[in-house]
């Protein structure tokens, strides 16, 4: 399979305007992505379903992530005059990334058997802007998986032909998988309620009142 390089040049010959990203993963696994730019996420998607040489014709998973608010410091390396010298020193620096949303899917092939090829969408907050453009009318199996990730995380997708929840009921209010997400206290339609959510849901009940062992035997007597 091509290299995600050559990819990423081959999609913005065949999609004008477009504009990509590859984002480095330092993990073990080194899978590193494409981040689309959302304008064009669709149009490069069916690119990369219909492309005679990567022919991703199979979604197999779409996942959510929150990004909170961060700041990332950076070290460089700058000449300045020190003692009447010319040195090279070091300099931290301090940029603030506000949050965002994301989307990624991991993409195959299975009539060549390669892949995955993973690309990724991201939103512009947290908060009003968590729009993003549906890839469900390119890949059918992401149809379930938006939907999930829009329940969990509450990112809204565009041309989505059924936006609905999957997992919450339509009367919950937050998204549980967000990472500033507070549980509530109240646990009383727990099913079996146990540990510390039993810990919880007893605030909200009036403690009931102890009955001593001579009331129990006076009780049981009568």
């Amino acid at each position: 399979m091509e290299s995600l390089e050559q990819i990423k040049s081959r999609i913005e010959a065949a999609v004008p305007g477009a504009k990509i990203d590859i984002v480095q993963n330092g993990s073990p696994s080194h899978e590193h992505s494409l981040r689309l730019d959302n304008e064009h996420a669709v149009a490069i998607a069916r690119f990369l379903r219909v492309d005679p040489a990567l022919y991703l014709d199979f979604c197999s998973n779409v996942t959510g992530v929150d990004w909170l608010d961060r700041t990332v410091k950076k070290s460089i390396k700058v000449k300045k005059v020190v003692d009447g010298q010319e040195k090279e020193i070091v300099e931290t620096t301090e940029e603030k990334i506000p949050g965002y949303l994301e989307a990624v899917y991991h993409l195959y092939s299975m009539t060549h058997k390669h892949g995955p090829v993973i690309i990724r969408m991201r939103t512009r907050d947290r908060a009003e802007s968590v729009r993003l453009p549906s890839l469900t009318p390119v890949w059918r199996s992401a149809e379930f998986q938006e939907r999930e990730i829009f329940d969990l995380y509450g990112v809204r997708f565009d041309g989505h032909p059924d936006l609905r929840r999957i997992l919450m009921w339509d009367e919950f209010e937050d998204h549980p998988m967000r990472k500033d997400y507070v549980q509530p206290d109240d646990f009383e339609w727990e099913p079996t309620p146990h540990d510390d959510v039993l810990a919880r849901a007893k605030q909200h009940y009036a403690p009931r009142p102890e009955v001593d062992g001579a009331e129990k035997i006076t009780a049981s007597q009568s």
